[in-house]
């Protein structure tokens, strides 16, 4: 039989351990905490990126993936690069220039559907001329 004087921390020959199951249900949640730690300062990239365009949000989420699995971490440094650095759009001015091109291209001088007629060289009017359909 152990003596009283003996301190808290020690456990008693026919008892619990009271620190052990403190201790570990303490580790327990660290672990939680840590873990959670970890996917949000892993997933910051792809949270940052989430703002801009498509195509960079869904590059910083494979180079994120990349260096999940591989456990490489230039991968989620060139992912968090890529999410800081705000990539102009140039898609959307092309589009619209392409459409106004094809739009300048179907248009004819005459009323919709009306063939137009040229003038000949010598003041004549000439056959009225087909419309060709456009390659753009």
């Amino acid at each position: 039989m152990a003596p009283h004087h003996l301190p808290f921390y020690l456990a008693p020959g026919s008892g619990t351990d009271t620190l052990m199951v403190v201790m570990g249900i303490f580790l327990i949640g660290t672990l939680l905490w840590v873990g959670t730690l970890y996917w949000k300062l892993h997933s910051l990239p792809e949270r940052m990126a989430h703002k801009s365009q498509k195509l960079q949000f869904e590059f910083v989420a494979v180079l994120g993936l990349i260096s999940l699995f591989t456990h490489m971490h230039i991968f989620w440094i060139a992912g968090l690069l890529i999410a800081l650095i705000d990539i102009p759009d140039f898609g959307t001015p092309l589009r619209s220039i392409a459409d106004s091109v094809e739009k300048i291209a179907d248009a004819t001088p005459g009323e919709e559907g009306e063939p137009t007629e040229t003038p000949s060289p010598a003041g004549k009017a000439s056959a009225p001329q087909e419309k060709e359909p456009s390659h753009v």
